[in-house]
């Protein structure tokens, strides 16, 4: 079923609609809420919330227990995307990690523009900290803008001498704002979402005339070292394929533990369409088992997710 799975789901992305001329951040973002969201999976309690000074979405699995908690940035170019678009992906991971998971809704360019959303996710993780939550019973995860805003956010972190949370998984990372990676161009045709010039529409959103090889805009970039262990997940058909080889090549040349992990004939993100794809169900339980396991043998999420496998 996956090749046929993977075809009808390239086939499906590929029917979107291109116009001519691009629709204004506001449109762009009734669009992408309109095309993307799912709302949390049965079973998963959804709470409005604040954290760090922003609106955010609390997602609790049922039967949770211990003190293990998951701090989700969402994907969506700096521009466009919520908690609410990405509520279905975060309960999913929350879910199968058994992780009480919160959702931060970070501020957008172009009206706010870099460094706001790393100023966002720094004021988030702080707040969690200060709360009393452990650094080491916390792990993070991002998509997309999100995924690149999650490794910058721990640079900050780190800069602020805060501790590092205990692991950071990261879904089709943006991380080199620069678009200097060459499958920007080369997967071009294999890409059923993007070419280079949306990415370079949402880069230029977001930086505008700033430093885009700035490492807090391209972790690509950065100094990786002292960050905690990452998972980097990507699709072999998307044009953000070298971002995520070249980021997790960086953190191992940092002496980071890394894997990286590339999904043959697979498109942007492709853990949003778990339920309908098996690469997309396979990959976020093995997110959920590598977020959990650097949590600690005495977490109950990693005990259920090896009786399941």
């Amino acid at each position: 079923m996956s090749r046929q799975q993977r075809d009808v789901l390239d086939a499906m992305l590929r029917s979107a609609p291109r116009g001519e001329t691009r629709p204004t951040p506001g449109k762009q973002r009734s669009g992408f809420a309109g095309a993307v969201t799912r709302p949390a999976p049965e079973g998963v309690v959804t709470r409005r919330t604040a954290l760090g000074g922003r609106p955010a979405l609390e997602l609790e699995p049922a039967g949770v227990s211990g003190r293990g908690r998951l701090l989700y940035l969402h994907g969506g170019g700096y521009v466009v995307g919520s908690p609410d678009t990405h509520a279905g992906l975060v309960g999913e991971l929350a879910r199968r990690a058994g992780l009480r998971a919160i959702s931060v809704d970070y501020r957008l360019a172009p009206e706010h523009p870099f460094p706001a959303a790393v100023d966002d996710g720094l004021a988030a993780y702080r707040e969690l900290l200060t709360m009393g939550t452990d650094a080491q019973d916390l792990v993070m995860a991002g998509d997309s803008a999100g995924g690149g805003l999650s490794i910058a956010t721990l640079l900050a972190a780190r800069e602020a001498g805060l501790p590092q949370p205990a692991a950071v998984a990261v879904f089709s990372p943006w991380a080199d704002l620069t678009l200097a990676g060459k499958s920007i161009r080369s997967k071009e045709g294999a890409d059923p979402i993007f070419t280079e010039a949306d990415v370079r529409a949402y880069a230029d959103l977001y930086v505008g005339a700033g430093d885009r090889a700035h490492p807090l805009a391209s972790p690509v970039f950065a100094d990786l070292t002292g960050l905690p262990p990452l998972l980097v997940q990507v699709g072999a058909n998307e044009v953000l394929l070298d971002d995520a080889v070249r980021l997790a090549g960086r953190a191992g040349a940092d002496d980071i533990e890394v894997t990286l992990e590339v999904g043959p004939g697979l498109p942007h993100v492709f853990q949003h369409h778990y339920g309908r794809l098996d690469e997309a169900d396979a990959a976020l339980d093995r997110a959920a088992r590598f977020l959990t396991a650097h949590l600690g043998a005495g977490h109950p999420g990693a005990d259920r997710l090896e009786r399941a496998h």
